[in-house]
């Protein structure tokens, strides 16, 4: 599945994040939440979280290697959304992402980010012909 759109919501006292009913769809009856370098939460099904998981794992040649995994897997966790939608938050993916009230739940092609709105907002921009050429995407 693609997962693309933005969806505006609210995280509530006990951490808990409704996540729009397509993207539930496609991320399964459980997924894996990782707190990314990029300041949002990644949201990605068990099978692809294997396959990011496996890659940070083949790094794994020195104690400073280890060190640098344990830092990337930390605050890892896998879901189940609730009857209702919503999944719940560890207090160190909110607090690593800058969760505080307003929330956008974002399609990322092959994964769902989870953002402050004011951060997502400071972030993003429109897109430019500048931003394809750098990544190499031609029409």
């Amino acid at each position: 599945m693609v997962f693309q759109g933005e969806f505006y919501h609210t995280i509530d006292v006990k951490n808990r994040l409704f996540i729009p009913a397509k993207f539930r769809e496609g991320l399964g009856e459980q997924f894996v939440v990782y707190p990314s370098a990029d300041g949002c939460l990644f949201c990605y099904t068990e099978e692809k979280w294997l396959e990011v998981a496996g890659q940070i794992e083949q790094c794994s040649g020195n104690m400073e290697d280890r060190t640098r995994q344990r830092r990337l897997l930390r605050g890892v966790a896998t879901v189940t959304p609730d009857k209702q939608g919503r999944i719940t938050l560890t207090s160190y993916q909110v607090e690593r992402a800058g969760l505080e009230k307003d929330v956008v739940v974002y399609g990322m092609t092959g994964r769902v980010e989870i953002w402050d709105v004011n951060r997502f907002n400071a972030e993003m921009g429109d897109a430019s012909a500048t931003d394809l050429d750098m990544l190499g995407v031609k029409f």
